[in-house]
């Protein structure tokens, strides 16, 4: 199957250097692959042979050459740099890996203008065309990482699960991050998904763990480079009189939170990253993800701004419910926003006078990517 953003990196190809990241195992190199018909285009910095090979400039001839985790190279950005420049003209150049690309940057020469960054997330309703709430729901069960989903059982998407918080830290983060206690670095990975939902408060987690304030923010934040997690920040305007509290987190593997009703919210805010960060990549929208909560207590679960203005205002519910006063709030502060109240198991289905669309997750769902 066709992944989102195929064509997207087909096009970009024709002009820049692409670099493709995201969580690892959710489809990057199967992107590139299908790109190139030429096996010997593919050289991953992970493999002995392979890195021998880019540290030699011992390079295959082939149209597409493939460079996979290649940042993990301290030198990597300069590599490139050269390698676009003698050859940009006479080949396509994919750069994946499963982790900030734009961040990992250890020095070394600007690659501006030379590069478009596209974003893969796992999948998605509207990738999968989903149109029934069963399939929905095998969705939220399984997660959106193509190995658990398609194997379609949930014993073996949880061993994929474990499976994969291993390797991520004993391979990714240890070969690209400074950190040398691995082992509590885990059961902050272990504690994190009860978490989901709330502002995450890095105090107490800090004493569950016994480990200093600043090392612990750090460890979020390489958990956060290794798209593992993503934080949500509260907006900010001084017309909503909202407070400075700490971000929600949530897991792009969201099979891994316990609470359903919690799950339920965090595929919610995945399947919006998704599409903002698209929308972000390919059409270079000013999208942005929040939440909102004011000093008064009201809170949103999710709000879209477009150029720093509210576009979009999102409450869910586990099932049928009240409309959410705080969302009738906000959708009174910004009247041309649009307003949802959706639910993963409710049947209700209408629109209240001020214009909040209640109805079930699949219906918004669908209209993303």
């Amino acid at each position: 199957m066709d992944r989102y953003l195929t064509s997207q990196t087909k096009r970009d190809l024709s002009k820049k250097m692409v670099f493709l990241g995201g969580p690892r195992q959710v489809g990057k190199t199967t992107i590139a692959k299908s790109i190139s018909k030429d096996p010997k285009g593919y050289l991953n910095w992970d493999i002995a042979e392979h890195r021998e090979k880019i540290l030699k400039r011992e390079i295959p001839s082939s149209e597409v050459l493939i460079l996979d985790e290649i940042h993990k190279y301290r030198s990597w950005r300069n590599y490139l740099k050269g390698l676009f420049d003698l050859s940009s003209r006479e080949r396509k150049i994919p750069v994946t890996g499963s982790a900030r690309l734009d961040l990992y940057r250890f020095g070394g020469d600007s690659l501006q203008g030379r590069y478009h960054y596209l974003r893969l997330h796992p999948l998605s309703v509207a990738e999968l065309n989903i149109n029934c709430r069963k399939d929905m729901m095998a969705l939220l069960e399984l997660g959106g990482f193509p190995e658990p989903f398609l194997g379609g059982s949930q014993v073996e998407a949880k061993r994929w699960s474990r499976e994969y918080r291993t390797r991520l830290i004993r391979e990714d983060v240890a070969s690209l991050e400074r950190i040398q206690d691995l082992g509590n670095l885990e059961l902050l990975m272990l504690r994190l998904p009860e978490l989901v939902g709330s502002p995450l408060s890095l105090n107490a987690l800090r004493e569950d763990l016994q480990i200093s304030h600043k090392t612990l923010a750090s460890w979020v934040a390489v958990l956060e480079r290794m798209y593992a997690i993503f934080r949500l920040s509260p907006i900010g305007a001084p017309k909503i009189r909202a407070v400075k509290k700490e971000q929600k987190h949530y897991h792009f593997d969201w099979s891994l939170v316990p609470d359903m009703s919690r799950r339920f919210e965090n595929m919610t805010a995945s399947h919006f990253l998704k599409w903002v960060h698209f929308e972000q990549d390919t059409k270079g929208r000013e999208l942005e993800l929040f939440y909102f909560r004011d000093i008064d207590g009201r809170e949103v679960d999710f709000v879209i701004t477009e150029d720093r203005r509210p576009s979009m205002l999102i409450e869910c519910k586990w099932a049928d419910d009240e409309v959410s006063k705080s969302l009738r709030y906000l959708k009174n502060k910004f009247p041309a926003a649009e307003a949802w109240q959706i639910h993963a198991v409710g049947n209700k289905d209408y629109k209240t006078p001020e214009g909040i669309r209640v109805t079930q997750a699949l219906e918004l769902f669908k209209g993303l990517v």
